[in-house]
């Protein structure tokens, strides 16, 4: 059992991930019942329910900086101008010191893995050029 630890620990990552999504799933149903539970006792008692707890189910993700209007490209533009070009370039910085970092770790041999993070570091240098290019390029929004 250890030495299967030991060959797939790296599982973990992503497993959690889906742990994650799967708990954060399971917040939005409880939220959206919630909701339908609230709406069926407006109905019961005959009164009209408030335009905010309809528009509440109307959306499909519930964030609490969507505040029920239907300015989606307006906000998508606004977040990518937000975080165009210096996300970009802290990307780019990311993931060049991931490479030098799995660079050296292959270059040393750490812990016997040596061709394995030679693959990993040839990813993390694509990354960080993809990046340089989208910040070099200016593909920024239009605003």
């Amino acid at each position: 059992m250890e030495d299967l630890f030991r060959a797939y620990w790296w599982l973990l990552f992503p497993l959690s991930w889906f742990v994650f999504g799967a708990y954060q799933s399971w917040l939005s149903y409880k939220a959206n019942r919630d909701t339908l539970d609230l709406l069926k006792s407006y109905a019961a008692s005959g009164r009209e329910p408030p335009p905010e707890l309809v528009a509440r189910l109307n959306k499909r993700w519930n964030d609490d900086d969507d505040d029920g209007d239907d300015d989606r490209p307006r906000r998508r533009r606004y977040r990518r101008y937000r975080y165009g070009r210096d996300h970009q370039a802290y990307q780019f910085v990311l993931f060049g010191v991931l490479c030098a970092g799995f660079s050296y770790a292959s270059y040393t041999d750490l812990y016997g893995a040596g061709e394995a993070f030679v693959i990993v570091a040839f990813v993390m240098g694509a990354l960080s050029l993809a990046s340089l290019v989208s910040v070099v390029l200016g593909r920024g929004p239009k605003v």
